[in-house]
Order: structure tokens, then C-alpha cells, then sequence
């Protein structure tokens, strides 16, 4: 298949998906079990330090499962972007979030600079994912801009990754090329899916 077929490809999926997730009904109480099966994960139990994903649009929503978490004993992180790449926040109260650009919940801007807050990839013991489309050999599509692609290069290879989706943004296969990075577990409302991991292809 041609560059310019999984292009195609891979846009009319992400089309798909996004539709089939804007129309799921009951996205609060499906995203709530999504995230307690997150939490009761064994990896969840024994890391220190957790990256979480802030939703945007219809995504999985953790913003709500956040104060939880935040009730853990963990160090929990959450991602906020910067000049095409995604920056790393220690997340202590949900005060220290606010409405940004394009209506997205990110940390204040003034702390952002302070050194306690910054945290770097390597430090995640797991790390949730978000994505438009998954299949279940753990292949993810996001946006197409390759934030999360980038982020996850600098993770730990025992730090297991965690893609948060719907059910019916599961699809039969995902096209992958090699730079993409395959999820460790696909977690949604009604099943976990374990992925191929990272240098893994289908």
C-alpha cells in the first residue's frame, strides 16, 4: 500500500471514528468505568508517578476522574502542549488547571515555569493514552500532528502504556507505519485488550 492509500486510509478511519464517538451515548457514566478499570489496574497500584490525559472534545473524560486520582498517594502528570510538542505537569489540585486555548483544560500558565512542576518523560511509571481509532493489536490513531508519538519515544520501555477508548473506536486494523507506536492495552467500557507494546508490528 502506498504512502498516499494509508493516508487515505487513514483519514477516512479517523472520520469514522470521530463520528462514531461524537454520537456514543452516556459518555460520562461509560468514562467513569473506563477510568476506575484504569485505577484497579495492577500496574496502576505499584507506579509512583502516572501520566494522565486531559480530555478535549468527546475523548474518554478523565477530567472528572481526576480528583480521584488526585486522592491516590501519586505523583500524577498531565500533559499540555507547547509549541507542537507536549510539556509534562505535575498535577497536585485541580485549581492549578484552567480554560486555554481552543477551550482545553491545561495548567495555569503561570505555573507552568516553576522547577517542581516540570516533570520529563522518563520519569512516567505509566502513561494513559488518548487516541481517535484503535485496533486490537494496540495500533492507535491520533490527530494526525504526532504529539503523543513524540512524548512516547521518551518514555521508560517498562513504563506500560495505556490507551483509555470507547468501544466503537475500535476498528479491524489500524494502518501503521514504522515510526508509529503500538499501545500496551487498550482499556475500554467493556473490555481490556492487550497490545503488541512498543517494537512490536502486527
Amino acid at each position: 500500500m502506498s504512502s498516499s492509500d494509508i493516508a487515505q486510509l487513514k483519514k477516512q478511519i479517523r472520520e469514522q471514528a470521530h463520528a462514531r464517538r461524537n454520537a456514543q451515548p452516556d459518555k460520562d457514566t461509560l468514562s467513569q468505568r473506563i477510568c476506575e478499570r484504569f485505577a484497579a489496574l495492577e500496574q496502576y497500584q505499584s507506579a509512583q508517578t502516572v501520566m494522565f490525559y486531559v480530555d478535549v472534545r468527546s475523548e474518554v473524560r478523565t477530567r472528572h476522574y481526576l480528583p480521584t486520582a488526585l486522592t491516590h498517594g501519586k505523583r500524577i502528570v498531565v500533559p499540555y502542549c507547547v509549541d507542537n510538542e507536549l510539556e509534562l505537569f505535575w498535577l497536585q489540585s485541580m485549581d492549578e488547571l484552567a480554560t486555554g486555548a481552543f477551550k482545553i483544560l491545561e495548567p495555569r500558565p503561570e505555573l507552568r515555569s516553576l522547577p517542581s512542576k516540570r516533570v520529563v518523560a522518563e520519569e512516567l511509571d505509566l502513561v494513559m493514552v488518548p487516541g481517535v481509532a484503535f485496533d486490537r493489536r494496540g495500533a492507535r490513531m491520533g490527530h494526525g500532528f504526532g504529539y503523543y508519538d513524540r512524548l512516547l519515544q521518551h518514555a521508560r520501555s517498562d513504563a506500560p502504556l495505556v490507551a483509555l477508548a470507547f468501544e466503537c473506536q475500535l476498528f479491524p486494523e489500524i494502518p501503521t507505519e514504522p515510526h508509529d507506536i503500538l499501545m500496551d492495552l487498550i482499556l475500554t467500557e467493556q473490555a481490556a485488550y492487550p497490545g503488541l507494546g512498543r517494537g512490536q508490528r502486527g
